[in-house]
């Protein structure tokens, strides 16, 4: 028996873009505090499902949706639903990392500041504390106020992912955030997430299955928009009870 607190539950889930379904009967209870890995071949679907938990799918044209999407206990699809008050508790991190072309300071405190915190005290400590949580502290501290562009691709990334934080979210949604790293990058991205998610819950894409074996508590594999098998990340990769999710898994096809 489970008794880990489900952070969203998912029910039926189908989306459309214009004719088009890009996603068919999803279900799946994503836990607090818990790594959740989507994998799947490019094009299943694990990239739009990552944008219906915060509603990004919202700004494609077209885009219908059917079924359930409750957060904490309450459906973000729900006409009253404050989409603003949920990309602030629920935000993303993109694959290639995209700092704004401003000073490393300014890109922390955007979100801060857009949320009506004006003190600069106040956004010295944010930016201090959330540059500290991924560990960026002390490498860009004596140049706050210089553009975050000048940044290594690894850096930058820790840098959207602190730019997230600063608004105190409570789930991070991540699109393959190290596909566009090397290898000593991507390993502390995966070591940086492994801490965060001892606060956050993670809901990370990845096309990496041993990223997804390293740092994910739980995996949901996709297959032409729908979940074909989801579970304990480790039961998934070493005794999955779909014969689709093996052959992904061993490398057959994808």
């Amino acid at each position: 028996m489970n008794n880990k607190k489900t952070k969203f539950e998912i029910k039926d889930l189908d989306l459309y873009y214009g004719d088009f379904q890009a996603l068919k009967k999803v279900g799946i209870d994503i836990y607090e505090r818990e790594i959740t890995a989507l994998i799947g071949p490019s094009g299943c679907g694990k990239s739009t499902f990552l944008r219906t938990l915060n509603r990004m799918n919202d700004l494609i044209p077209g885009t219908r949706i059917k079924g359930q999407v409750k957060f904490d206990n309450k459906d973000i699809y729900d006409k009253d639903t404050d989409v603003i008050g949920l990309r602030k508790k629920v935000g993303m991190v993109f694959q290639k990392p995209n700092p704004f072309p401003k000073s490393i300071y300014d890109n922390i405190t955007f979100g801060p500041r857009i949320h009506g915190i004006r003190e600069k005290n106040r956004l010295d400590e944010i930016t201090e504390s959330t540059l500290k949580e991924v560990g960026l502290w002390n490498e860009v501290k004596d140049r706050l106020n210089k553009s975050a562009l000048g940044l290594s691709g690894g850096q930058q990334q820790r840098l959207c992912i602190a730019r997230c934080l600063a608004v105190e979210p409570e789930v991070l949604l991540m699109d393959e955030p190290t596909s566009a790293l090397d290898p000593v990058a991507t390993s502390r991205i995966e070591a940086l997430l492994q801490d965060l998610a001892k606060k956050y819950t993670i809901v990370i894409v990845t096309h990496n299955m041993q990223q997804a074996g390293r740092v994910s508590g739980y995996t949901s594999f996709f297959l032409t928009g729908e979940i074909i098998e989801t579970g304990l990340t480790e039961k998934i990769f070493s005794v999955p009870e779909n014969k689709k999710t093996e052959e992904y898994i061993s490398g057959r096809f994808g």
